[in-house]
């Protein structure tokens, strides 16, 4: 299993591989948003903190651990977004979906969707991933939903998980999805598409 860095294209949107160049659409949707609180990285409020937070995640790439992804919003031509795969264990055939936040006006909308359509659809038809598994925090409830309404299983909670940078523990909720259950959760996800 060879993760790559890739252009990934559905109707809605494009995701691009990340580069410093897409900080300053990252820092306009992104800077002073209310979901950093769910995340690992502290929170991120101005350009700086933004460049700073794409730096740590694209030195990740380099590692070979992660494959940030930029989303494009097609029709306005706009950022809408980030997401990434993660924990990439080739030996195993299997990586992380995560890290993923979009601006609010993306939000709610077919943005997230597809992006998961086309970052799964990646992994198992391209990747020859066998799992893929997606965590968030225990807090984060919009977060949990929107993972089981794709038709990802539940598998528990790691709980004191990690500590976040205010020094709170995180209990971490973990999903995951089977080579064996990606038709079903595709078949799932392209009627979402389509309404």
């Amino acid at each position: 299993m060879e993760v790559k860095p890739v252009i990934l294209n559905g109707k809605h949107v494009r995701l691009e591989p990340m580069t410093e160049d897409h900080v300053p659409g990252l820092a306009e949707i992104g800077a002073g948003q209310t979901f950093w609180d769910f995340m690992l990285y502290g929170n991120i409020n101005t350009v700086d903190d933004m460049r700073n937070w794409v730096k740590d995640i694209l030195s990740r790439a380099e590692k070979g651990t992660d494959l940030p992804f930029v989303a494009i919003h097609l029709a306005s031509g706009r950022v809408a977004g980030a997401t990434r795969y993660l924990n990439i264990m080739p030996k195993d055939r299997g990586l992380e979906i995560g890290g993923t936040w979009y601006g609010t006006e993306f939000q709610r909308t077919s943005v997230n969707t597809e992006c998961k359509y086309l970052l799964l659809r990646h992994a198992f038809e391209t990747l020859g991933c066998i799992r893929v598994q997606l965590k968030t925090d225990s807090r984060n409830e919009r977060s949990q939903k929107a993972i089981e309404r794709i038709g990802a299983v539940k598998e528990g909670v790691l709980r004191n998980h990690m500590i976040l940078p205010d020094g709170r523990y995180r209990h971490s909720v973990f999903y995951s999805i089977l080579d064996t259950e990606w038709p079903r959760v595709k078949k799932r996800l392209e009627e979402m598409l389509n309404r």
